[in-house]
């Protein structure tokens, strides 16, 4: 990544207490670009998380933010773009489900989705794994981009794209709305394979069977209503407003 561009790392964080420490060692054992900011927004979590993430307050870079309610994955991920200042705004779980060493930049794309499908050799869950493909494959139905990966964890976006986008789901709902507004904008897209490392719900994985149900609710919703379609176009700059030639 270039020394000129600035990077801002979100990760939410809900109730990871029990790896936490091992994860901030092995995440802050890689090295990033000297300009980065390290947005950690913990989303009211109960088990020590608040304690943990307060240890690393004066590292150079991180920036801590507390919920002071539980929102969700997509409220967590909505408050540190809002409060992100980069030039390239990058989402990472805190877990190691994703590797840091992954974290990319296309300078031909203006959304970089990271794949755990395309070209990986990672053994998947089954369930996961058929659940995932399917909304996948609802969502570029839906929208008309195609990805291998709409539920990635791992995205990155232009900073001026992404923090003019209006986004409104609290939970996990998050994947596919931007996919949908990204999809709108008729954007640069462009995906890259990552590592991954499946967790199971013994290890903290939060997502549930219910999710996935209201994954494809959101899919219509965003994909569909004209009015969303608007408020995600609305306020995004308008070279980045490509038309559907």
């Amino acid at each position: 990544m270039s020394a000129a561009v600035k990077l801002s790392l979100i990760i939410p964080v809900f109730n990871e207490a029990q790896h936490l420490e091992r994860w901030l060692t092995y995440f802050f054992g890689h090295e990033f670009p000297k300009d980065t900011e390290f947005l950690f927004v913990d989303d009211c979590s109960t088990d020590g998380s608040r304690d943990i993430l307060k240890t690393i307050e004066k590292r150079p870079g991180v920036r801590l933010f507390f919920q002071e309610k539980n929102q969700g994955k997509g409220a967590a991920c909505r408050r540190g773009i809002s409060e992100s200042t980069g030039d390239v705004v990058l989402i990472q779980d805190a877990d190691f489900e994703y590797s840091p060493k992954d974290i990319f930049e296309d300078d031909e794309a203006d959304v970089v989705y990271g794949s755990r499908y395309k070209n990986s050799q990672t053994v998947h869950r089954t369930m996961h794994y058929f659940v995932n493909r399917f909304l996948t494959m609802a969502s570029n139905l839906a929208s008309g981009l195609y990805v291998t990966d709409m539920e990635t964890c791992y995205k990155a976006f232009r900073g001026d794209i992404i923090r003019n986008i209006t986004l409104q789901s609290e939970r996990f709902g998050f994947e596919p709305e931007i996919t949908a507004k990204i999809a709108a904008l008729k954007v640069r897209v462009a995906e890259v394979p990552i590592r991954y490392f499946p967790r199971t719900f013994l290890e903290g994985k939060k997502i549930r069977w219910h999710d996935g149900v209201a994954a494809l609710g959101h899919i219509v919703r965003f994909n569909f209503a004209s009015r969303e379609k608007a408020a995600a176009t609305a306020q995004v700059p308008a070279i980045y407003r490509r038309s559907k030639s």
